[in-house]
């Protein structure tokens, strides 16, 4: 079975082919990043506009890039939900628009979900050079998911079986990352910027808190954010009536770099501590992270270090958005799941994944 997944809920337009929920046969990403770093993060409206422009060059070049035509494509996954309302309806309107011309089977498929299924892809053809899984995941796993939008602790006991342990109760982890990158004057996305500022700083440089919260595997970063906030002010001696806007033009680089470090260090113990709490507790049979944030390395070395099986981690290209991981949830989704109407499929921005259909089935 051969998937094509189309992703657009962000600021990445991408479209993958993967056969048989482990082979990727192409991989097209185009990102909107150095259009989104003037304003400092997405802007919703322009990243609509940039889906039009290149949605179907894209897919185009996914089935180039894979030497097959439409003939050879089985069925169309698409994301639906969660994401912007205009990045969605783009994708969502030319998977539609195609599995009606080509009378191809069109799937909606969850994109936080989907990010856990970049870690199912084993294989790939000629032409991609990705430092892939050994094999794939067995269940029951524990899926931490973090990115810019989402930080979730998720146990799965089988395909589309699965439980939510936990969540952010405000920003997630990834958001976080970009308003601390901003506050010591990094640039955006703050993900990378902070993993490489933190590089040369001290993590333990400033104390900053963990929070406390009644869910056992819930998160919280809003006050971590703060906490930075306050350290800023402090360290270069202004009060908080001072434009927080300001405080970069007043660190020096060492400075910068330990805050980096210091936050990283702190919000990255957070993920793992509900991590290894919810290993402890469920005993799964492998764990595996996806999302934005998953590239972290930070993470990926406290995880290794704390957790006591081996982790095997999908590579950077596959942890942000792209179209194999829609791809590959698709080839699942397909073998449980009855194919959705293109007349029919509406997108769903804030739609939790437990609320899906698959998740019901």
């Amino acid at each position: 079975m051969r998937i094509l997944g189309i992703e657009s809920s962000c600021d990445e337009t991408a479209a993958a082919i993967v056969e048989d929920g482990h082979l990727l046969l192409s991989n097209v990403v185009r990102t909107q990043i150095d259009i989104h770093k003037v304003y400092g993060g997405v802007v919703p409206e322009v990243a609509a506009r940039s889906h039009i422009e290149v949605i179907n060059p894209v897919i185009d070049q996914a089935l180039t890039d894979a030497h097959l035509t439409w003939d050879d494509i089985d069925g169309i996954a698409v994301t639906y939900a969660p994401g912007l309302l205009g990045s969605l309806l783009v994708g969502t309107l030319a998977a539609r628009t195609i599995a009606l011309q080509k009378n191809k089977p069109l799937y909606p498929i969850h994109h936080v979900e989907a990010h856990v299924y970049a870690n199912f892809i084993t294989n790939q053809a000629n032409g991609i050079d990705l430092t892939l899984p050994g094999k794939q995941p067995s269940f029951p796993m524990l899926a931490l998911i973090v990115s810019g939008g989402h930080s979730q602790l998720v146990f799965f006991k089988n395909h589309g079986d699965y439980e939510l342990l936990g969540q952010t109760q405000d920003d997630a982890v990834g958001e976080a990352f970009d308003k601390v990158a901003k506050i010591i004057g990094l640039p955006y996305p703050g993900g990378p910027s902070i993993a490489e500022a933190a590089q040369a700083g001290d993590p333990l440089k400033y104390q900053l808190p963990k929070a406390k919260l009644q869910g056992r595997y819930d998160f919280s970063f809003s006050g971590l954010k703060t906490a930075v906030l306050r350290a800023v002010q402090r360290e270069v001696g202004v009060d908080t009536t001072f434009p927080s806007f300001e405080l970069p033009g007043r660190l020096n680089d060492v400075q910068r770099a330990d805050f980096a470090a210091s936050f990283q260090k702190t919000a990255i113990e957070t993920l793992v501590d509900k991590a290894e709490r919810a290993f402890q507790d469920y005993s799964p049979a492998s764990v595996v992270i996806a999302g934005g944030v998953a590239a972290n390395q930070e993470l990926r070395r406290q995880l290794q270090d704390r957790l006591p099986i081996a982790i095997e981690y999908a590579p950077m290209q596959l942890c942000t958005d792209n179209g194999a991981m829609i791809a590959t949830l698709g080839c699942f989704y397909a073998q449980k799941m009855p194919a959705t109407s293109p007349l029919e499929l509406e997108v769903q921005p804030s739609l939790s994944m437990t609320k899906t259909a698959w998740a019901k089935a």
